[in-house]
């Protein structure tokens, strides 16, 4: 029974999606004698928590059980402990499914609600708790965004024609499942390239969707003043990433513009990427989606960036030594060089594949190191 109402909890965070970053995504269900008192979710970043709301929409929640998919916080932040609510609300059990790894909380919560006399669970569907909040226990533990990589490749692995025609290798259904990563990751990566060939917007183009935030690989600052990334910025403001050999009258320009400049250390003539990412990391984003061209994906892959691959493959084959592949650069020398990555589903998206995968040696889900 803890399994079924648990799975509504997951449900219920669910609805957070594309809201809450940085914080997590957390549901929490009131139950009293088989019956369903309340439901609520962390709603968006800065709001009432997942417990707030459900008690409120219980009204009474007095000797009822609380399922929730996440340690009820214990400290004042942004809103009031959950804990200190669940209390005084004179709940008779709470029933857990991950503990929190927010070093503010992380036991101390469970501590406080049994110091009081609440009973406590922990652990129900705790792997599936884990996985919903995968960015979140990364971020927490490695202060630096969770990185997907996205790619749209033909059955040879190709993502475009040897004249550079892309658009389109996969269908629609495919297409409109990206617009759901956008929605869910807190930012967007693109190289300079990519931006001066197709001129992308990089927004999410689901009705109600969020926005995520542009961010730009552009070492010299070539990027046209018109593209249709540095436009509508308003609060989101657009990321440009640059080495010092960015020309200064380059820098004036676009933060004119209203682009925001990170100027990180270069590798090989690029970006380098870990460098990048720890300063995002103390800028709030907790997650990025990569949608960047061979190069891009290249210095992600060899700089061991890359947390989690979501490849959509179409059934064609392109074919040929100029059409380039999902990966560029030079490669490994030997298969033993080789990236591993495990493949944890395959599923048909239209008529396309869509295959989700994190790479072997980085941080998995449940915490645990492949």
């Amino acid at each position: 029974m803890d399994d079924k109402y648990m799975k509504r909890a997951l449900a219920l965070a669910e609805n957070g999606i594309g809201r809450t970053s940085p914080n997590p995504l957390v549901g929490a269900v009131i139950v009293k004698d088989g019956r369903i008192l309340g439901e609520g979710w962390h709603e968006q970043y800065g709001h009432a928590h997942a417990e707030v709301n459900a008690v409120r929409n219980a009204g009474n929640a007095e000797g009822a059980t609380v399922y929730v998919n996440l340690e009820p916080c214990c400290h004042y932040g942004k809103t009031p402990p959950c804990t200190e609510l669940l209390i005084e609300s004179r709940v008779n059990r709470v029933v857990i499914g991950s503990l929190d790894p927010n070093p503010l909380v992380a036991g101390k919560g469970v501590q406080r609600l049994r110091e009081a006399g609440v009973e406590v669970n922990v652990g129900v569907m705790e792997q599936e708790c884990r996985k919903l909040n995968e960015v979140f226990f990364h971020y927490i533990k490695n202060r630096r965004p969770f990185v997907v990589l996205k790619a749209a490749m033909s059955l040879d692995g190709k993502i475009a024609a040897p004249s550079g025609e892309s658009k389109w290798i996969t269908g629609e259904a495919a297409r409109k499942d990206v617009q759901h990563l956008r929605n869910r990751y807190s930012a967007i990566m693109a190289g300079v390239g990519t931006v001066i060939r197709d001129d992308p917007e990089l927004t999410c183009r689901l009705e109600g969707g969020r926005n995520p935030r542009r961010i730009i690989l552009d070492s010299k600052l070539r990027i046209p003043p018109g593209s249709r990334v540095l436009a509508d910025q308003g609060n989101n403001r657009t990321i440009v990433a640059c080495t010092e050999q960015a020309p200064p009258d380059r820098i004036r320009n676009l933060e004119n513009l209203g682009a925001q400049l990170l100027f990180c250390r270069s590798m090989n003539g690029r970006i380098d990427l870990s460098d990048l990412a720890e300063k995002l990391g103390s800028l709030s984003v907790d997650s990025i989606l990569i949608e960047g061209g061979a190069a891009v994906n290249d210095s992600a892959f060899s700089q061991r960036l890359v947390d989690k691959i979501i490849l959509y493959v179409a059934p064609k084959i392109i074919g040929g030594e100029r059409s380039k592949t999902f990966v560029g650069g030079y490669g490994v020398e030997s298969l033993g060089e080789a990236h591993r990555i495990r493949i944890e589903s395959v599923e048909r998206i239209g008529e396309d594949l869509k295959i989700t995968a994190y790479g072997i040696g980085r941080e998995e889900p449940d915490g645990e190191e492949s």
